[in-house]
């Protein structure tokens, strides 16, 4: 059970959920679903600071080995990993969305759980 809430705007929520049920067999929609499920949805201008959103840019920190990673967030045709513009459907796009700076974000991958921490945000 997830204990931090996380928020969506009212465009991205929307979007998202077009997106999730596009293909909704694969386990990379599903995810997003239930991320979308269990969002709080609020008029873009009730955001609150610092939510990581669409082509929000985010800093965080591998909690288990240090290193530093800086994402875009992004749809998935605009995805370009040498740019380090990362799918929303990609384990880590889908993980962030909706929280803010300081937040710890985990979620388990084909290796075993990944922690992250939020250090910041650029929307």
């Amino acid at each position: 059970m997830h204990e931090t809430p996380i928020y969506f705007s009212e465009r991205d929520y929307a979007r998202l959920s077009a997106l999730a049920e596009g293909s909704s067999h694969r386990p990379s929609n599903r995810t997003l679903a239930a991320e979308l499920e269990r969002a709080e949805v609020v008029p873009e201008d009730s955001l609150p600071a610092g939510v990581i959103g669409m082509h929000s840019t985010v800093r965080v920190v591998d909690l288990d080995t240090g290193g530093e990673h800086v994402y875009t967030v992004v749809y998935p045709h605009e995805a370009d990993v040498d740019r380090g513009w990362i799918s929303v459907l990609a384990p880590v796009g889908t993980a962030v969305l909706g929280y803010r700076p300081g937040d710890v974000v985990e979620w388990e991958v084909p290796g075993g759980r990944r922690r992250l921490r939020i250090d910041g945000v650029a929307v």
